[in-house]
């Protein structure tokens, strides 16, 4: 694990891997940690020869919060008003690229899922210099005619979280299965350990409506996303009740060339059995750049 002051903000990262091989940044999703990537798909990007560098977002995890900026007004971004916010979409994207550049990377290979997508397509639309491939898993463009989640999905996003460590983590539990997408293969204990542990390393939630604020505020990118030029590939769960892979497929239409890999009977989640197949799709795509 690292810290390193990015972009006016402490980001808190890790890198796995040899530190000279093909590097490969792994952005996450919405008020999620590093950790959520999980260690053995990270290790089988490590084995196909990448240098892999998870990190916290801003407001999440253990990177730098903005607690006293407050909680924006959700509601008049949604309806089309206006409403303060702390930072941008973009802000977040030049966190990824200061991360690098941190790291004395030039260039990488760029995967972002959920938030993470949105984030990893923004720096391919304004930093595409830095960036070999673009991967976005499970994510949008932000186009308003975007197939909708599900209403039980879709209240996942504004639940009240309880501080409590038990009731925290019985309420992930619960929306872990809802997102999970095929229910013969959801590992409770599993999901029950990783949410213990992610609570134990920050407990913090505070940040996702700002990080919410910032999705709305840029609104649509298909726009921005015809002029993206850098190799693309767009992976989406086949049963996905929060991003629906309608969402998936619009992304891939916007940019020219994108490849589009339905993953059968996955959610909004990155569970063993899908770590496999997600890393092929992604090791053959990154090996389409050599430099």
């Amino acid at each position: 694990m690292g810290r390193t002051a990015v972009n006016g903000i402490e980001l808190e990262y890790e890198v796995l891997g040899d530190q000279g091989a093909d590097p490969l940044l792994l952005i996450m999703g919405l008020g999620e940690q590093l950790v959520t990537w999980p260690d053995e798909f990270c290790q089988l990007l490590v084995d196909a020869g990448h240098c892999v560098i998870r990190y916290d977002n801003r407001d999440a995890g253990l990177s730098t919060k903005f607690h006293e900026a407050g909680m924006p007004d959700l509601q008049a971004l949604a309806t089309g008003g206006d409403a303060d916010i702390p930072y941008t979409m973009e802000d977040m994207a030049q966190d990824a690229v200061g991360l690098l550049g941190a790291l004395s990377i030039e260039r990488a290979h760029i995967v972002g899922a959920s938030l993470g997508g949105m984030i990893a397509q923004t720096v391919a639309i304004h930093h595409a210099p830095q960036v070999k491939t673009l991967t976005s898993i499970m994510s949008a463009t932000g186009n308003p005619q975007s197939p909708p989640p599900t209403p039980e999905a879709a209240a996942l996003l504004t639940m009240p979280r309880p501080p409590q460590r038990d009731a925290r983590i019985e309420q992930s539990v619960k929306s872990a299965r809802l997102l999970h997408g095929d229910p013969e293969l959801f590992d409770e204990a599993q999901v029950r350990e990783r949410a213990a542990f992610k609570y134990d390393r920050s407990s913090y939630t505070a940040g996702v409506p700002r990080q919410l604020a910032a999705i709305i505020k840029q609104g649509n990118r298909e726009p921005l996303l015809a002029d993206v030029a850098v190799p693309t590939l767009v992976l989406h769960g086949t049963e996905d009740p929060l991003v629906p892979h309608g969402c998936g497929e619009m992304t891939a239409a916007a940019i020219t060339g994108a490849r589009l890999e339905l993953i059968e009977g996955m959610g909004h989640s990155l569970p063993a059995h899908v770590h496999g197949e997600l890393a092929r799709h992604i090791i053959e795509h990154t090996g389409i750049a050599t430099g």
